[in-house]
């Protein structure tokens, strides 16, 4: 009986929580600044490198650099191409 209340606790407050993990992958540029000792911060949500500049330049010791982990998403065209035939 404690055990089915306890998974059913651990299982509310998973849902209660709604917060989905963040993906290391979302952005193609990440800030990466100090938090001190040798800790690093990667924060990767900039689409551009002009993006991320005024975070690293706004008092934050780092640097922006690529998203090692960021994947492009190809665009799917709903219709395909049509051939045009050369003239001749």
């Amino acid at each position: 009986m404690v055990r089915r209340i306890f998974v059913a606790v651990v299982f509310l407050a998973a849902v209660a929580s709604g917060s989905a993990p963040t993906k290391a992958s979302e952005a193609p540029w990440c800030a990466v600044t100090s938090g001190g000792a040798g800790d690093m911060h990667w924060d990767c949500h900039y689409r551009s490198i002009e993006e991320c500049r005024p975070n690293v330049l706004g008092g934050n010791r780092g640097y922006c650099n690529q998203n090692p982990y960021f994947v492009a998403q190809t665009a799917k065209s709903g219709q395909p191409r049509k051939r045009r035939a050369r003239p001749q």
